[in-house]
């Protein structure tokens, strides 16, 4: 019986209690349910330093081990000692203030020529072996997408896996990282730009990767999430991704920001890989102005000035996770490091 009906005869009908809680059976979790509301993101140990999320972004340096980058920065593109160089570069973006290194052997730019295992660790091994040496507190990363230069990279002196396929289905490198107990970031990506709800797809995508993750041993505090700008999508599809970043918040993870020197920047400004610094100090601040955590950058000086520029108005009141309101003046980062 409708209330109307009710009223019409005469009859109160029977109302839940203040609270609704008869009239909502859900009202109360299931047993042993968990809540699905992630809480404050707790710090993550990357090395020997340890990064306390949301109070400001981090900027990660590239070191491209490879003679075919895209955006020109490929260190055995010239003859003579690319470890050396190697040295030389993550020196000078230490003083210019990366907070890690993302060292990778083989390209992942469209039309890259697919390198053998045995070949990417003969790439990365002595590189990460010499920045380790070089730069004892310095956390690294290796960029590959195989269990085998992983694990190499990680005997090498690699702090963390970063996993440009970390949507696909094989689970080595997930395995890997809980065996090692090393953290992993898990990048969005797909093999064709097909997409009929873009921004749900990132996120269920992810997901879906955390969960493998977890599944897999990962602690939840050890995955680190990339929404893949550039990868699997449309200049059009990274446009909005940028203009809806902040959704990968709501994963709950910490978040890694590639744009650096890519694609849609030069389609937007019709500019060369190597005009693109200032579009990349643009989707930069606007990264941090989402939410981002890292950035992962070529040109690290300038970025780590954008990035602190944008934390002081961002986070002017403290990060998002510190309820308290306290600045951290000395960046967020504990631990061993300078």
């Amino acid at each position: 019986m409708t209330d109307r009906m009710a009223a019409r005869s005469g009859i109160v009908p029977a109302r839940p209690a203040a609270g609704g809680g008869a009239a909502t059976p859900s009202f109360e979790l299931p047993t042993g349910a968990p809540a699905g509301i992630p809480g404050p993101t707790r710090p993550t140990r990357i090395g020997r330093r340890e990064f306390v999320w949301g109070r400001r972004t981090y900027v990660m340096g590239i070191l491209n081990v490879t003679p075919d980058s895209f955006s020109g920065d490929g260190l055995l593109a010239e003859d003579g000692d690319h470890v050396a160089r190697s040295v030389e570069l993550g020196r000078r973006m230490a003083e210019e203030g990366a907070d890690l290194l993302d060292v990778g052997g083989e390209s992942s730019r469209p039309g890259h020529v697919a390198v053998p295992a045995d070949e990417e660790i003969t790439r990365v091994v002595p590189v990460i072996a010499a920045v380790r040496a070089a730069l004892p507190d310095m956390p690294l990363s290796i960029d590959t997408t195989k269990a085998d230069v992983a694990a190499a990279a990680l005997d090498a002196g690699a702090d963390l896996v970063n996993d440009v396929w970390g949507v696909g289905p094989d689970d080595g490198l997930l395995r890997l990282a809980a065996e090692r107990g090393v953290p992993i970031v898990l990048m969005h990506n797909r093999a064709e730009a097909r997409y009929v709800n873009l921004m749900a797809e990132i996120v269920a995508d992810l997901q879906a990767a955390i969960e493998r993750a977890l599944r897999a041993g990962v602690a939840w505090d050890s995955i680190i999430v990339d929404p893949g700008f550039g990868f699997g999508k449309t200049a059009a599809h990274n446009l909005v991704l940028l203009r809806e970043l902040a959704m990968i918040g709501t994963l709950g993870r910490p978040v890694l920001l590639g744009t650096s020197r890519k694609s849609t920047l030069g389609k937007v400004l019709d500019l060369a890989a190597d005009e693109r610094l200032e579009a990349t100090l643009a989707t930069t601040a606007l990264g941090v102005a989402a939410g981002v955590d890292i950035v992962r950058v070529h040109d690290v000086r300038p970025n780590v000035r954008a990035a602190r520029m944008a934390d002081a108005i961002v986070r002017a009141e403290g990060g998002r996770d510190d309820p308290a309101g306290r600045a951290d003046p000395a960046g967020g980062v504990t631990g061993d490091g300078p």
